[in-house]
């Protein structure tokens, strides 16, 4: 069996200004400001880690950040689902996503699930207002709410997918199907092989530099990212 972790943002979906809407309401709500600067676009980083970083960069007291933080991020996912309906109709999937998808799931021997900077509930909003939910178990996938260190989300997928499958996965038979410079990092430093696709803010020389096995334009040649899945796998 190859356990397959997919990115969720740029990879499989783009939700635009989404997010920063729901982060900069989000604190606005527990800060009791507006905030003047908001998290970069497309970098990958988890969502705690985020905040974080918002709330530093928006000049809130060092002793009052991981308090504050805490309290974002428990709010995050259900803000987020207030804006279902906007997910609906201003989200976009990427180019090739569903077929890439759908292949991946009907491969017998592929489980596909997600590993992602998303929390759980935020995750699982986003996927299934663009109706992709159904082509991923998210129930053994690896989510911010598990762990704010991206790169430890890949051991937690791999157990919870040994727990329900049986086996035993690790880099020999795990693959990351991402987008960013953060997804090539969890990859090698969580033990995952990594295929990149360059549908991000990342380019195709930054993410081979980064030391993706294999980078992709996109997810439009389904053939060619199931090869590449399959040859992950060491015999």
């Amino acid at each position: 069996m190859i356990l397959v972790l997919w990115d969720i943002d740029r990879t499989l979906l783009y939700t635009g200004d989404i997010d920063r809407r729901v982060y900069k309401e989000t604190f606005i709500n527990v800060v009791g400001r507006p905030p003047t600067a908001l998290p970069a676009r497309g970098t990958g980083v988890t969502m705690p880690l985020a905040v974080r970083e918002l709330l530093r960069v928006n000049q809130v007291s060092e002793q009052r950040v991981e308090a504050l933080a805490a309290r974002i991020v428990a709010e995050l996912p259900e803000r987020l689902a207030g804006h279902r309906e906007l997910l609906a109709n201003d989200g976009v999937i990427m180019p090739g996503a569903v077929d890439a998808l759908a292949a991946v799931q009907q491969t017998e021997h592929m489980i596909p699930t997600v590993v992602t900077g998303n929390l759980r509930g935020s995750a699982e909003t986003k996927l299934s207002e663009l109706g992709l939910i159904s082509y991923l178990d998210t129930t053994i996938g690896g989510y911010a709410s598990d762990d704010a260190h991206r790169p430890a989300l890949v051991r937690i997928a791999q157990d919870r997918a040994a727990e329900k499958h049986g086996g035993r996965f690790n880099r020999d038979n795990t693959v990351i199907v991402g987008d960013s410079l953060e997804d090539v990092r969890t990859g090698l430093e969580g033990g995952a092989k990594v295929i990149a696709v360059a549908s991000g803010t990342t380019t195709e020389q930054q993410l081979h530099a980064a030391g993706a096995e294999h980078v992709l334009p996109d997810l439009t040649a389904t053939t060619v990212l199931l090869r590449l899945i399959n040859e992950a796998q060491v015999p």
